[in-house]
């Protein structure tokens, strides 16, 4: 076990957006960081140059900080530890791999991609390993004098780990245990690439032991690269930090690792903002801009793959920290319920006070065209808060409260909208127009006496009211819609709805 002060990071590539998935590890690596008084540090790992993409870098840091994500040292903020962008320190990385071929753990490779392709093509199953590097073109086979002279006259190289024969590799793994893997199994990696910029395995290696990082938190996709890792390490005389491989994040329906095109398909994000590719312009929906509090979100991605050991399920980030540990990290994969997303949403929105709701509802009616002050929205989204999951979703659901109905809905009128229900309707309005007092107790008051003098069923009058005052069967309790909307605004409805409806 470390008995050093926690470090860890987190080391995306900015490869193009920061999947959910991404963002997951971010928020344990933060989470164990924090619950144990650790440092937490941003790392940008760019040195496969080929797959570069601009502004990636910048929607990492700006997806992570809305998610609340914070770091102690990174890219963004600098640290005593940079730089912490890979490509910064292309300098340091060729001293450590001319060290491991000093002390004879790695080796210099001449083959052509060529001649590995033709390799391949005779050997489906063929790797640059113990049992092949004796035949290949590398410093392990040709004369000393003849290496010297390739590299000086400029020829191609790349530099590769010298994996031992036939040996047990352990990786002590805090989520999976002991894990052992036959060195025969593992392939000679480029640890050097011949652009001069180091490979994954090498850079991170070199990365993590001088930016001190005592745990290694990361997906299960690295657990196949951890025995090489295990091992640079013991090449180098470092010591390893510990190790966490996360399960995956799995499609809806539990087969397979969830994808961008399973978020299109179904019609959810699988980014935690919006983001557009930058070659084609194609744009990819984002949770920030799908109306998900980061609260939410945050909480949901929580609870894929770690449990409180309780039923519980809403938590915030300072409950998280305090409750956060490795040993309660699943194993298994975590299947991704898009439903459950919502679900989330819509407890973090009914927390929200009817003024804050009202504030963030605000700038959509604006958008509509809608002035109107926030009292008036303040009272309206209390009685239809508790129907949505979104903030953009009380337009749906309260749409009329702003403005009147200019169309009815003909299944509604067919089923509640009788020969003689014009003329109760302005019986009605006779009713409402004397009322000195236009509050949901005195209109219940009201509309019960009307039915009683009138023997009037409640089906015959409520339906049919529903109907002129929102032109269909939608909304809340139809004398609280009729106290908000106010007297003038009712009975102006209901004549309408008279006059329209033939």
């Amino acid at each position: 076990m470390n008995n050093r002060p926690v470090r860890v990071r987190f080391a995306p590539s900015p490869t193009g957006p920061l999947h959910i998935g991404g963002v997951r590890t971010a928020l344990y690596n933060y989470l164990f960081a924090r619950r144990n008084g650790g440092k937490f540090i941003l790392r940008i790992e760019d040195t496969d140059q080929t797959r570069f993409v601009p502004g990636a870098e910048d929607y990492i840091i700006e997806s992570l900080t809305w998610c609340g994500i914070t770091f102690d040292e990174g890219v963004h903020i600098g640290g005593p530890y940079g730089p912490y962008r890979q490509s910064d320190r292309k300098a340091l990385y060729r001293q450590y791999a001319d060290e491991l071929i000093s002390k004879g753990h790695a080796y210099y490779a001449f083959d052509t991609p060529e001649e590995l392709e033709a390799e391949r093509k005779a050997n489906p199953n063929f790797q640059y390993d113990s049992s092949t590097r004796s035949r290949l073109k590398n410093s392990l086979t040709l004369p000393p004098e003849e290496v010297s002279r390739r590299i000086d006259t400029g020829e191609t190289y790349v530099i590769r780990a010298l994996i031992p024969a036939n040996e047990i590799v352990e990786v002590n793994d805090h989520i999976r245990g002991v894990v052992q893997v036959n060195s025969n199994l593992l392939d000679d990696k480029v640890l050097y690439k011949s652009d001069g910029m180091p490979t994954y395995h090498l850079a991170n290696i070199v990365d993590d032991h001088l930016m001190e990082i005592t745990h290694v938190i990361r997906g299960e996709e690295w657990l196949p690269s951890a025995p090489l890792h295990v091992l640079l390490y013991r090449f180098f005389g470092w010591q390893a930090p510990e190790f966490a491989h996360l399960p995956l994040l799995l499609k809806p329906d539990g087969n397979g690792k969830l994808s961008k095109r399973d978020g299109d398909r179904l019609g959810f994000p699988v980014y935690p903002l919006r983001w557009t590719d930058p070659k084609t312009g194609e744009q990819s929906s984002g949770y920030r801009e799908s109306g998900y509090y980061p609260e939410a979100f945050i909480n949901m991605l929580a609870l894929l793959g770690w449990n409180p050991g309780n039923d519980r399920e809403i938590f915030t980030m300072d409950e998280l920290v305090q409750l956060f540990s490795l040993d309660r990290v699943g194993k298994s994969g975590s299947r991704f319920d898009p439903e459950k997303a919502r679900w989330f949403n819509q407890q973090y929105l009914r927390m929200r006070t009817d003024r804050q709701l009202a504030e963030e509802f605000l700038p959509i009616l604006k958008e509509k065209g809608i002035e109107t002050d926030l009292d008036y929205v303040e009272k309206v989204v209390s009685l239809i808060k508790d129907r949505v999951n979104f903030v953009k979703e009380l337009w749906d659901h309260g749409w009329f409260f702003f403005e009147a109905p200019e169309s009815y809905d003909p299944e509604v009128i067919k089923k509640r909208w009788k020969t003689e229900t014009p003329a109760v309707m302005e019986k009605l309005i006779q009713q409402l127009a004397g009322l000195n007092s236009f509050d949901t107790a005195v209109l219940d008051e009201t509309i019960k006496t009307f039915l009683t003098e009138n023997q009037l069923g409640m089906g015959a009058v409520m339906n049919a009211l529903r109907l002129c005052l929102t032109g269909a069967s939608i909304g809340p309790h139809l004398t609280d819609i009729m106290a908000v909307i106010g007297k003038e605004e009712t009975l102006h409805r209901i004549r309408k709805a008279i006059e329209k409806i033939a």
